[in-house]
């Protein structure tokens, strides 16, 4: 389930089993396996969503693309 969020970029985000799926604006949807629970509530908690992907997920965790 995803939830939607505020943010410039990103449309909602959901997490399961250590799996972070992220929804953005333009379509594209991607999933990161591996992430913390704690990472994922830091995002839900982040003043700006995108910035803390790009700083603190992207990069760090494998990823796919589900859908673009």
């Amino acid at each position: 389930m995803l939830i939607p969020v505020e943010s410039s970029n990103i449309a909602a985000v959901g997490y399961e089993g250590s799996v972070l799926t992220v929804a953005f604006k333009n379509g594209s949807v991607y999933t990161y396996a591996g992430v913390p629970l704690t990472t994922y509530q830091a995002l839900l908690n982040a003043p700006s969503k995108g910035q803390y992907l790009a700083k603190e997920i992207k990069g760090k965790f494998p990823h796919t693309k589900v859908s673009s």
